[in-house]
């Protein structure tokens, strides 16, 4: 085929593509956007340690000098950093790995 002809049918899919894109863009209803509210959803957790570092979190700058947020910190490092921790809401329980397969290897010739 003719480079000619071949770069002609290329720039008219490529016009095509630009004209169908154009027209179902157009034709696309426009949504109101999602408002942001700087305040967080208050939220029920069923795990108190959430609720009470939530509540840390909003204290701000005060929060390294209350005690409880301080105990509240250093359960949360060691439900997840201490040797051995698997936090049931994240991790799935370990599955049992595969036995290996000895099979012999081909020898080279």
């Amino acid at each position: 085929m003719d480079t000619k002809i071949l770069a002609r049918i290329g720039a008219i899919v490529f016009v095509a593509i630009a004209i169908t894109a154009t027209a179902i863009e157009a034709t696309r209803k426009d949504r109101l956007p999602e408002t942001w509210s700087p305040t967080r959803p208050t939220v029920a957790h069923p795990d108190p340690l959430g609720a009470e570092l939530l509540r840390c979190q909003a204290l701000g700058e005060a929060g390294p000098r209350d005690p409880a947020c301080l105990h509240a910190w250093a359960e949360s490092r060691n439900r997840f950093l201490a040797p051995g921790a698997r936090p049931e809401e994240r991790l799935p329980a370990a599955q049992p790995a595969p036995p290996p397969t000895s099979a012999p290897l081909p020898e080279a010739q």
